[in-house]
């Protein structure tokens, strides 16, 4: 029994002086100056670029909007930079609550330093109150509270149609996670939902639901990537239901800029 404990402990010693050496490293590379490469990836709302590092990665945040998986397209000047600094708050928040996150600094107003991972093709949701796809799917009234959070994840993959799928079909089917990662997932995902109910609730915003990503790093470590930011997250008023996220381009409702902008002056975010 002592021997079973000293290893224990050996164990839980071991696993905090890597977290710790992690976190130098990366305040470390943080203080750097990276330059931007070449382009290795772009996605519908932000760009990829390389650096002198191979294990990081510049992420540019751009105007475009889309929704109905591209079949909806516009640009909306100035969205970029809001999502940018959105994210930026609440990644440096999250990180300080227990969930490893791939950001490591804001560079510019359209730019971050992050971590290069390999993104596991898993969109993660969270639902609070029912709206979009689920209460159109199911039948159920838009702004119905949820009696607890629902946790869903769909298969990212956009000549699909991102199709909703269960644990069994990401692991034993498409291969993409193993049972322990996408219990280690779900476990951040719930923390995240947590932190970030309290987050917008201290400024009189419903969190409906959010979307979000994660990825492997070079040591296999899950990490949250991608962004969070009125992009990915359905956010409402507390006191008139007000849509303040990309609902206002999906249904055209207009008026993007100005919400994602009242979302950042509420969390005291100067653009």
């Amino acid at each position: 029994m002592k021997k079973n404990k000293k290893s224990l402990s050996q164990a839980l010693r071991s696993n905090l002086l890597r977290r710790k050496q992690a976190t130098e490293i990366t305040e470390i590379k943080a203080k750097m100056e990276f330059t931007k490469k070449e382009k290795i990836y772009e996605g519908k709302a932000k760009v990829l670029y390389s650096t002198e590092d191979k294990n990081l990665l510049i992420q540019y945040f751009k105007d475009d909007a889309t929704a109905f998986n591209n079949l909806k397209k516009d640009v909306i000047a100035g969205k970029g930079v809001l999502n940018n600094a959105i994210s930026e708050r609440i990644m440096l928040d999250i990180s300080k609550h227990g969930v490893p996150t791939h950001f490591i600094k804001k560079l510019n107003d359209r730019e971050q330093l992050i971590k290069k991972v390999s993104i596991i093709p898993l969109e993660v949701i969270v639902r609070n109150i029912a709206a979009g796809s689920m209460a159109k799917r199911l039948g159920i009234e838009e702004g119905l509270k949820l009696p607890a959070p629902v946790f869903e994840i769909c298969y990212k993959k956009d000549e699909l149609g991102d199709p909703l799928i269960n644990d069994d079909h990401a692991v034993n089917v498409l291969q993409v996670v193993s049972f322990k990662q996408l219990a280690e997932i779900k476990n951040y995902t719930l923390k995240i939902n947590e932190f970030l109910q309290k987050l917008f609730a201290d400024i009189n915003i419903k969190l409906v639901d959010f979307k979000i990503e994660f990825g492997t790093d070079v040591d296999g470590k899950i990490l949250l990537a991608d962004e969070i930011s009125p992009d990915s997250c359905r956010l409402w008023d507390a006191n008139t239901s007000e849509k303040m996220d990309k609902d206002r381009f999906r249904r055209d409702l207009g008026g993007l800029v100005e919400a994602y902008t009242e979302v950042a002056s509420r969390l005291n975010i100067k653009i």
